[in-house]
């Protein structure tokens, strides 16, 4: 009779053919993913690296020797007073150091490593099979990958803070482009300009995963997207392409210096993320269409 359950060797089925109790959204949890993946040693190296370089700059600063015999130590002395004036100075410095690398190998190891890992260890069609539908296993893990990158971001910052302030007090926070800023009015701008490389980095996330679904060799999706983003910083340093440079993913990556000056200059800002968040819709929404029609053999 139609509408009703019909009874199989294995057990009940509902009308649409699955197990009685069976619920696709309740396969791979969340909780469970993130709680796997801290328990792995990139996870745990990535985060930490985080923690220490905020503390390595201290340090190393307490071995600078104050010499400035050459053009280029001048600059990166000035630089270095700056950072060495207060906690939100600190902060600001190492955001600066690592923004355009570091943060960028730590998104693209999360981003890029979460499903070409799982089919270079072979693992990635028992999962399917458990079943977790495609498009759910996807967005788990893409979700995952972007609250670690999202932590190591936090992690950045909050242990710079902290670090920075206990060793150099609670100060106006001061830089290049802007007049000296409160310190609580620093703190906003410092929480915008974090905010904006959230953003920024999103590219770096749906490029990575894109990759990772593409390929069964993580470090070659981790790999792929960092070279592709350093080439586009470097055609971005070519002017003779003129109009087109604000096509490329990484032309806006600087725009967060527009946060720090007085007045706060947005235009970059508003165009940047519209560039980031169109770019890693593109980059997610391929990475879907492909996964779910990948024929998974490994």
């Amino acid at each position: 009779m139609a509408g009703s359950s019909v009874e199989t060797p294995l057990g009940v089925t509902d009308p649409a053919g699955a197990a009685r109790g069976y619920r696709p959204s309740a396969t791979m949890p969340f909780a469970a993913e993130f709680r796997r993946q801290a328990s792995r040693r990139r996870t745990q190296l990535a985060l930490g690296s985080m923690v220490l370089l905020p503390l390595i700059i201290l340090i190393a600063f307490q071995f600078d020797s104050g010499g400035d015999d050459d053009n280029g130590r001048n600059e990166f002395s000035s630089l270095v007073e700056l950072a060495t004036s207060g906690g939100l100075n600190f902060t600001l410095f190492s955001i600066f150091v690592s923004a355009s690398f570091l943060l960028v190998v730590v998104v693209a190891l999360f981003c890029g490593d979460t499903v070409a890992s799982e089919a270079s260890w072979g693992s990635l069609r028992y999962l399917l099979a458990i079943p977790v539908p495609r498009a759910r296993l996807l967005t788990v893990k893409l979700v995952v990958a972007l609250a670690y990158s999202g932590l190591a971001l936090v992690l950045l910052a909050g242990t710079a803070l902290v670090a920075g302030t206990l060793r150099y007090g609670w100060s106006p926070l001061r830089s290049t482009v802007a007049a000296e800023l409160e310190p609580t009015e620093g703190l906003f701008r410092l929480l915008a300009v974090l905010g904006y490389l959230a953003v920024v980095l999103l590219v770096v996330a749906g490029l990575a995963f894109l990759l990772s679904v593409t390929t069964d060799a993580a470090l070659g999706a981790v790999g792929g997207a960092v070279l592709l983003w350093i080439l586009s910083s470097i055609l971005d340093q070519i002017t003779a392409l003129g109009a087109l440079r604000d096509f490329l993913p990484t032309h806006f990556s600087t725009a967060w210096l527009g946060l720090l000056s007085t007045p706060v200059q947005t235009d970059d800002v508003v165009r940047g993320c519209i560039s980031a968040i169109s770019y890693a819709t593109l980059f997610w929404g391929l990475a879907f269409w492909r996964f779910t029609r990948k024929d998974i053999t490994s």
